[in-house]
């Protein structure tokens, strides 16, 4: 299965740590086994009095057993948690490889509470895996092979006891309660994602709650999520401790049997009686072996699952890129050919956009317009190679935009796109993200040019930028499109939340700024489009109006329309 493909492949990645594991693990079990037959046996031989130098040599084996046995155990605790860790670090690295190159469209698929679940609590989960679901099973089989032999070499028949005990506590009550846990800890995992998305929106919706007077209402469906995780979580352990006490039962059933068979065989001349004490320690040591095995269903289930929604959410990229992507590299003004583009989102019927097609000539600048919903905003996606076409293709100098790398394509374009995000810190660290080297004359040159001479460097910014305006966050999207001053601009709404005065201002800059490079905007208004090279007017998804500004009035078609609408609100 694809799930176990993923976890195998980091958990092999280093493969001495699970050798040392095993090998220190089948130690410390074979030497538990020696170690309570001898005391077995020198209860036995005590009684008869034997010689004073046999009872020091069993005492003194006793105690060696002992010092092997402790260290042997570190070892095993020690490599297999050092494997552990090492696995979790190697399968968070495999993940987000492949995670990487399905963002931002990812977020279109899944809710960021559910997929923020998957990244934390699932790849958590999964620590589980190598001490709880591969390692004991191969450490257990190991064990009892060679307490099995050792157990033949006295007695055919015990060892017949064993072999049918080890088969009743490692496969048939495991597979009962595997079974049965199937449906529980799948439950689990999807009640854990549901509360993990309603948290997520709790806090990052608190503000609108807040003064819509819900927030009451929504702590209730919070609470509501919660209860159903703690109950089901309870009833999760209430199998799991069930699964134990029927496993521990059925070790001691058998350790019953032990002890009866072997006093009805002494009986009858095929036992000597001084082994019964020992093979009875035999039978108790070795099932306790058998006690990471009451729990193996429901980390087995508990992993399957985790693993399982893992692979969903990456199942359909693969590790590497099949195919070696080139590098756009230009330093002058792109091509860029959209042909016959028709995208759906994920899940939905509708397209967002319906056989699109247009060309932006080297240096040209292009509005494109219409009303919100028309497919705007996602066509400056395909253009940046945020999502893949179902029809069509996005060219960009002539060659198919899927066969450069995304960060090529980002490297060599300015965007602004609706909602700009800005990290906590300084306005420093924010504008440093166009420009790492930039120096503060710079930073400080560009703040001037888009009207925030106000702010100093040091001045701190709120998570998401709280603490800024709109107009104020939009004009230091503006100032790190000019630091990094890329032949191709992809601007959406960069001026929404701007005064008229300040709108003209930036577009102004802007148009300076980018005077020969090709310039895409994106926008409701309809105003300073005079000058543009193309309009492209878009409604439900395609392309109805195509032309200068002089063309389309002239037409008197949607784009005439919306003119005169717009004038005669705002005269």
């Amino acid at each position: 299965m694809k799930e176990w493909g993923m976890i195998l492949k980091a958990l092999f990645v280093e493969k001495r740590d699970i050798v040392l594991s095993i090998l220190f693990g089948f130690i410390a079990g074979m030497t538990a086994v020696v170690l309570f037959s001898a005391s077995g046996y020198l209860i036995s031989k005590s009684a008869l009095t034997p010689p004073l130098y046999t009872l020091m040599v069993l005492v003194a084996t006793v105690k060696l057993l002992g010092f092997i046995s402790a260290l042997s155990r570190y070892g095993e605790r020690y490599f297999s948690h050092r494997g552990t860790f090492t696995m979790l670090s190697h399968l968070r690295m495999m993940f987000y490889e492949k995670l990487e190159p399905l963002a931002p469209s990812i977020f279109g698929k899944y809710r960021s509470g559910d997929l923020l679940a998957r990244i934390v609590g699932d790849v958590e989960t999964l620590q589980n895996f190598f001490l709880r679901v591969f390692y004991p099973p191969v450490v257990l089989l190991l064990v009892f092979t060679g307490t099995i032999f050792f157990t033949a070499f006295y007695s055919l028949e015990i060892a017949l006891i064993v072999l049918i005990g080890l088969l009743v506590t490692t496969l048939i009550v495991p597979s009962y309660f595997a079974y049965r846990l199937s449906k529980v800890d799948r439950q689990v995992r999807e009640v854990r994602g549901e509360l993990s998305t309603e948290v997520t929106e709790f806090l990052y919706g608190f503000r609108d709650l807040k003064m819509y007077q819900q927030v009451k209402k929504q702590e209730e469906k919070l609470l509501k999520a919660s209860d159903v995780y703690v109950k089901e979580q309870e009833r999760e352990n209430v199998h799991r401790l069930f699964s134990e006490a029927s496993n521990t039962f059925v070790s001691l059933l058998v350790t019953v049997f032990v002890l009866g068979s072997g006093a009805y065989l002494i009986t009858i001349g095929k036992l000597d009686g001084i082994f019964l004490a020992m093979l009875v320690m035999i039978s108790l040591t070795v099932f306790e072996s058998t006690a990471p095995m009451a729990v193996f269903p429901s980390y087995f289930q508990e992993s399957h699952q985790a693993s399982a929604r893992l692979v969903s959410v990456v199942e359909n990229q693969p590790f590497h890129e099949p195919l070696k992507k080139k590098e756009l590299q230009t330093d002058k003004a792109p091509v860029v050919e959209v042909k016959k583009a028709t995208f759906y989102f994920p899940g939905e019927e509708r397209p967002a956009l319906k056989n699109v097609s247009f060309k932006l000539e080297p240096g040209s600048k292009t509005a494109i317009v219409g009303p919100s919903g028309s497919g705007k905003s996602t066509l400056l996606q395909l253009i940046l190679n945020l999502y893949s076409l179902e029809e069509g293709e996005v060219l960009l100098n002539y060659m198919p935009i899927r066969s450069f790398t995304e960060e090529s394509i980002w490297e060599q374009t300015n965007v602004i796109l609706q909602a700009s995000h800005f990290f906590h810190g300084t306005i420093r660290s924010n504008l440093h993200i166009a420009k790492n080297d930039a120096k503060d004359d710079d930073l400080e040159i560009v703040l001037k040019k888009v009207q925030l001479e106000h702010f100093s460097l040091d001045d701190p910014v709120f998570e998401k930028g709280d603490n800024l305006s709109g107009g104020e966050k939009q004009r230091l999207a503006i100032a790190r499109v000019l630091l990094k001053n890329a032949p191709l601009w992809l601007l959406d709404e960069p001026t929404s939340s701007l005064d008229a005065l300040t709108e003209a201002t930036m577009y102004d800059l802007l148009f300076t700024e980018a005077k020969d490079d090709t310039v895409v905007l994106v926008s409701h208004r309809l105003s300073g489009l005079e000058n543009m090279n193309q309009i492209i007017v878009m409604d439900q998804g395609e392309v109805i109006e195509s032309g200068t500004f002089d063309e389309l009035m002239n037409q008197k078609g949607y784009f005439y329309n919306m003119k005169k609408i717009e004038q005669s609100v705002f005269q």
